[in-house]
Order: C-alpha cells, then sequence, then structure tokens
C-alpha cells in the first residue's frame, strides 16, 4: 500500500496532540514528524521526541543546506520540519504525518507532492476558547494573541483537501485513520 503523507493543520488548543497521540498509540507504525526548534525545551519535553531543539547556528546551518522543507519564527523562536528523515520514511512506504500551521503547510504543499492535508477544525468557536483557557499556561494576552490566529487560520480549511471536526478524540481518531488508509493497512495484516 503507498500512503500520501498527511499535513494535520488547524487553530492553537483544537486537540492536534492529543488526536495524534491517540492515533500512534493505536497505529505505532505511523511515523510523525519531529519538528525542530529554537527555544528552550519545556518541562517535560524530550529532545527527538516533542522537538528536537538546536542552536541558532544549527538551526541556519539546516536552512543553508536545504535541511527544512518549511521553517518560522513565532515570537523569539524559530521552528521547522527537518527534510530528509521525511522523505526517507514516505520513501519506505510508511505513513507519514506532519502537524504544522497554515503557512507552513502551504510551503510543504509547494514543495512535496503528493501530499494530503487534513484541517483539524473544533466543534464551535466557543469550546476553541474553552480548550485554550483549560490549559491553564498561558496570559490572557497570550491566549487573545492565539484566538487572534485562531480566526485566521480556521479560514484555512477551505485549501485543504479534508475538514475532520475534533468533538471527541475517538471520532475524530477514526476519521483521520480512514482518510490515511490506515484501517485498510490493519485489515490486511489481520488476514
Amino acid at each position: 500500500m503507498i500512503f500520501v503523507p498527511t499535513l494535520l493543520v488547524g487553530p492553537s488548543g483544537v486537540g492536534k496532540g492529543t488526536v495524534l497521540a491517540s492515533l500512534c498509540a493505536l497505529y505505532p507504525e505511523v511515523w510523525l514528524s519531529v519538528s525542530v526548534t529554537t527555544r528552550q525545551p519545556r518541562p517535560g519535553e524530550v529532545h527527538g521526541q516533542h522537538y528536537y531543539f538546536l542552536t541558532d547556528a544549527e538551526f541556519d546551518e539546516l536552512i543553508a543546506n536545504g535541511g527544512l522543507l518549511e521553517w518560522a519564527t513565532y515570537s523569539t523562536a524559530r521552528y521547522g520540519t527537518p527534510r530528509a528523515e521525511l522523505e526517507a520514511q514516505v520513501a519506505q512506504g510508511r505513513a507519514v504525518i506532519v502537524e504544522l500551521e497554515m503557512q507552513g503547510a502551504r510551503l510543504v504543499r509547494e514543495r512535496l507532492d503528493p501530499v494530503r492535508a487534513v484541517f483539524l477544525a473544533p466543534p464551535c468557536w466557543n469550546e476553541l476558547e474553552r480548550r485554550l483557557r483549560r490549559r491553564g499556561t498561558e496570559s490572557e494576552a497570550s491566549i487573545q494573541r492565539r484566538l487572534e490566529t485562531a480566526r485566521e487560520e480556521m479560514e484555512y480549511s477551505a485549501e485543504c483537501d479534508h475538514v475532520v471536526v475534533n468533538n471527541e478524540v475517538a471520532s475524530a481518531v477514526e476519521e483521520l485513520v480512514n482518510l490515511i488508509g490506515l484501517s485498510s493497512l490493519r485489515a490486511q495484516t489481520d488476514t
């Protein structure tokens, strides 16, 4: 079976990380791209698992050598999608998922073909705001900035190939599994 790489996009707080963690727990054969960043690790984050934490010089070197499919600056840190490992996983026929924001997804769509973009949407605006506030990790000013950005990001759903509403994690995972074609892979290995 040939898998088309999947880009998962959506506004901050919609539950992309939760959905992907659940999907990967059910399908450990899925390869989830790990981004690089110049920011410092947060408590509990592991280098190589959550992000590859790089110095500015290391990040600059990746850019200079064409080692990133896309990169952007947010606040004071840079984030990017490493090219080589992703392309190697695709070449091996693995199901690949890349979690991105909308600008990054646009760039990857220009540089990687074929690719599928899936927008993870909240069930409603009030629920998205509630989820952002429930995290309890950010100031009110930061929440307001994220909500402002989320309004712009919601418009990106029209550019995506599919929209999955994250009303409940299990159903969002099931829909994503079907879009990627993982259910047919599991059916093949069960026979």
